[in-house]
């Protein structure tokens, strides 16, 4: 009796399949990576709002806590010396200012004449002023 011969199908993937599967996800990360990065550096921006406004915040409370007088009394110093006055008023508070914000692209300016009163300056990448 004669054997039928069949064709047996690959177990693998030929050469072609492969590079066209390589080639298509390259042209979806090549269009994908951009906005990924445009996400991250939105959600640090937003972050960057949101850590500013909790300061305000905390300023407001401590002023109110403290006092008009002996607040601005003790207002004098660095930025990083006001964060400290102000970490008993902030719900998570980090160990400094620069580790308070999302990076170091990030930077804040207390109002030293009226902290209370007028919202802190917050300084985004190349410092410039971002508005919140």
């Amino acid at each position: 009796m004669m054997k039928e011969f069949t064709r047996r199908q690959p177990l693998g993937f030929s050469l072609l399949e492969l590079l066209i599967v390589i080639t298509v996800l390259g042209v979806i990360l090549f269009f994908a990576f951009p906005n990924i990065i445009r996400v991250r550096s939105d959600s640090e921006k937003a972050l960057a709002k949101a850590r500013a406004e909790t300061l305000n915040l905390a300023a407001a409370a401590y002023f109110q806590a403290v006092g008009p007088t002996a607040a601005l009394s003790a207002w004098d110093g660095s930025d990083e010396q006001r964060y400290l006055l102000l970490t008993p008023y902030i719900a998570f508070p980090a160990t400094s200012l620069s580790t308070f914000l999302p990076s170091s692209d990030y930077d804040i300016n207390f109002n030293s004449s009226q902290p209370h009163r007028v919202k802190a300056q917050l300084l985004g990448p190349s410092s410039t002023a971002i508005p919140y």
